[in-house]
Formats: C-alpha cells, structure tokens, sequence
C-alpha cells in the first residue's frame, strides 16, 4: 500500500538557479544529487537530479538535463503547481519576501478553509504555500464535504470541453 509521497520531480532550467529558489528563498535543503552518466536505456547523458527535503521528509526534486530538449513555459496554476503546507504566519511572510525579492508574487487567496499564497520558480512552474484555517478538515473529510456527489454531478453536466 502506499504509504506517503517519497518525491515528486521535475525538470529544471538550471540547478544552481532552482537551488537558489528552493533552498535559499523557501528553505527547503538540498539533501540529495545524483549525477547520471548513462540512462537505463545505455544512452550517454550528462544530468544532475536534485532533491530539496519538506518537513516530513519527503522530497521535491529536479532534473538538469541539458542534452535533451524540454520546453520550459509558464505554467498556469490549473495546469501545473506544486501546493506546500506552511503556518498562516509563513504566508505573511513569504509574501512579503517574495515582493521584497522581486519574485513574481500573488496571493493571499482565501479558499475558505485555506489560504494561499503563490510564486513562480525559475523553471516556470507555480509554487503555492497554503496554510490551513479552521474546518480544514472538515473541509477535506468526504464523509462530510460531498466530494463523490459533487464530481458525480460536475460529470454529468460539465460543459463541453474547448478545442
């Protein structure tokens, strides 16, 4: 059975730029990097994966790979984020630091049972700290939020989808 995320990993621009954002603005360590040398398939490679550690030990991480294409964009948070509980007083202020250092910077968002705050890394991809208010786990147990009933009817009638 599953037991918790180990990491979760994704690719990056550059290791020492994605090191500055994750280690040095939101705190998280660099615990980890691999240099491979080969691919499993035998091919040469030269990339460097990287693994920032979360409180609870898991990890997210980042692959340099300079020698095959991938097309970095800017993500939208519908498409792609990467959502990390933080203390309320932690949204304070990482929006005051991400302003201060000129990260692109928006938030606070209040999602009713939390709030957020959100940033963009040097890869693109949209980093949101949320923290948890009162009735976050009321608001998260499907026993007595709906959840199956509300996807069951959102299917049934959800618009068409756009081309």
């Amino acid at each position: 059975m599953i037991r918790k995320l180990h990491h979760n990993a994704y690719r990056c621009r550059d290791s020492e730029q994605t090191r500055i954002f994750y280690e040095e603005f939101l705190g998280l360590p660099l615990v980890s990097t691999l240099e491979i040398n080969e691919t499993k398939s035998g091919r040469p490679t030269q990339t460097l994966h990287t693994f920032y550690q979360l409180e609870d030990g898991s990890c997210l991480a980042f692959f340099e790979a300079p020698d095959m294409p991938f097309e970095f964009k800017n993500q939208h948070d519908y498409d792609l984020h990467i959502a990390l509980e933080v203390s309320r007083e932690a949204v304070d202020s990482m929006l005051a630091k991400g302003k201060a250092q000129g990260i692109e910077t928006r938030g606070i968002s209040d999602h009713g049972f939390f709030d957020s705050v959100y940033f963009r890394d040097p890869n693109g991809y949209v980093i949101e700290l949320c923290a948890k208010r009162d009735g976050h786990d009321e608001g998260m147990d499907p026993a007595l939020n709906g959840a199956r009933d509300k996807l069951q009817r959102w299917t049934a009638a959800k618009p068409a989808k756009v081309a």
